[in-house]
């Protein structure tokens, strides 16, 4: 059945309706507490069916193509795909990963700014023909390569509130895409439409309105060359806040109606990522070992400072770093907060603390400076919204042990799935029954993504 591994090695708690993810969590740590502290992930696949509903109320008829990258994990892609929503690929590994779901090749987009040679003849030999475009150099790679594709023109966006380098890194210019254009006549390569990225830490959702106008123009521009366009893709940067969903919405909704109304039969599209995956995610690690430092040792000047100077200011070293989980963390800052599992006292002191990740390098630094009870080593600390940028590839530095990962998903959100079409016995055979009285065992219970 489309949207199915056959050979997928994992299954996913159905959840009564008296067991919560805290339930799992506790008892997922009670078990690695008996058989050896490693750091894990609670996945509540049901997050991505509320994600899809509420997409569909406020975007659509946008469709959804879903940014791999963010979370490759097998549970993730196979939701996703029974949901219908299309792949936006930067890797032949991840093509590869969503046609063994058996995605139709035209839901596949292949979205790699700088493109091997080897993948791009790879997504030609699998029909993959939709792909991303900004430049000659990539438009001359394409067309020794793949013949029969179909480009999107890639136009930069100019976002002043968000970090410039960055948003200007990939994107052609207006006055660019004429050569580009005249290079594919030149190619015999087709243009069929044109993407555009706003960032999701831009804050001026004026960007949008410039964006789609400057697409408009390089779709007029195409008239002119004789290209028949019909994808308009507005990439990614959602959130997953439901309101920036209804903020983007309220701004590109009047645009779209007069630039590309539905009679045009123009299809607009997306590219979000994190929006589905980031809140679907929760990580517990544990703490291998503890340092305290004097007060005035205190790494970060702008954090407020101890109650009194014979106070200490506590390290700890926890099992999963940016070599792992917490990679996000070397480019961006991290958007969650340590929450301590164990129980403490309301009037318990806390103490300034930082979290380093298992490594000892400099770099594998975690939280710079938060305030918490002094903690032991062996007790666990929990981050949510942990679902985008951390289950990718990871690096085996320093001997690091991949967290385990635990699906679950409850009845309240599979009659959703029941009722939406899309369960079937196929589906039913990745799930069982969790009662809220009884301990999960790893082992017995759930099978990890590999």
């Amino acid at each position: 059945m489309k949207g199915f591994l056959e050979d997928a090695n994992y299954s996913i708690g159905l959840l009564d309706e008296g067991a919560t993810l805290a339930d799992v969590i506790d008892n997922c740590i009670y078990e690695h507490t008996h058989t050896g502290k490693r750091a894990f992930f609670v996945g509540d696949l049901g997050k991505l069916v509320k994600k899809n509903i509420q997409w569909q109320n406020v975007m659509a008829p946008i469709k959804p193509f879903y940014t791999v990258r963010c979370n490759s994990t097998p549970g993730v892609l196979e939701i996703l795909g029974t949901l219908g929503i299309g792949f936006a690929c930067s890797s032949k590994s991840e093509m590869a990963l969503v046609q063994g779901l058996g995605i139709s090749p035209e839901n596949i987009i292949y979205t790699n700014p700088c493109k091997q040679a080897s993948q791009i003849k790879y997504a030609a030999k699998a029909g993959i023909n939709i792909m991303t475009c900004d430049s000659e150099i990539e438009l001359k790679k394409i067309a020794r390569n793949h013949p029969n594709a179909k480009l999107l023109l890639h136009i930069a966006t100019e976002d002043i509130t968000a970090d410039e380098e960055m948003n200007m890194k990939f994107g052609t210019t207006l006055k660019n895409c004429r050569h580009l254009m005249e290079c594919a006549k030149e190619f015999g390569v087709q243009i069929v439409g044109v993407k555009f990225h706003v960032s999701g830490s831009c804050k001026e959702l004026q960007t949008y309105i410039h964006a789609i106008s400057d697409a408009r123009c390089v779709f007029d521009m195409a008239e002119e060359f004789g290209f028949k366009m019909n994808v308009l893709d507005i990439g990614g940067g959602f959130t997953g806040s439901e309101l920036q969903l209804e903020e983007v919405n309220h701004v590109i909704r009047p645009l779209l109606d007069v630039y590309f109304p539905k009679e045009s039969g123009i299809d607009v599209i997306a590219e979000p990522g994190c929006y589905y995956v980031s809140s679907a995610f929760t990580l517990a690690v544990n703490i291998i070992a503890k340092k305290a430092v004097e007060c005035d040792k205190l790494l970060s000047s702008g954090v407020e400072q101890a109650r009194n100077e014979d106070e200490p200011v506590f390290t700890y070293y926890i099992n999963d770093g940016v070599y792992g989980s917490f990679a996000s963390k070397l480019s961006e800052k991290l958007n969650t907060n340590p929450e301590v599992h164990k129980k403490y006292k309301e009037d318990e002191p806390l103490f300034a603390s930082s979290l380093w990740g298992p490594s000892c390098d400099e770099l594998d630094q975690i939280v710079e400076n938060c305030l918490l009870p002094e903690l032991s080593v062996g007790d666990w600390l929990i981050f949510d919204n942990m679902g985008s940028g951390t289950l990718g590839e990871q690096s085996t530095f320093n001997d690091y042990q991949r967290p385990l990962i635990y699906y679950m998903m409850s009845f309240s959100d599979w009659d959703e799935m029941q009722d939406a079409g899309i369960a079937s016995d196929t589906l039913m055979k990745n799930f069982f029954f969790v009662p809220s009285c009884i301990q999960l065992s790893p082992e017995d219970r759930f099978s990890t993504a590999a």
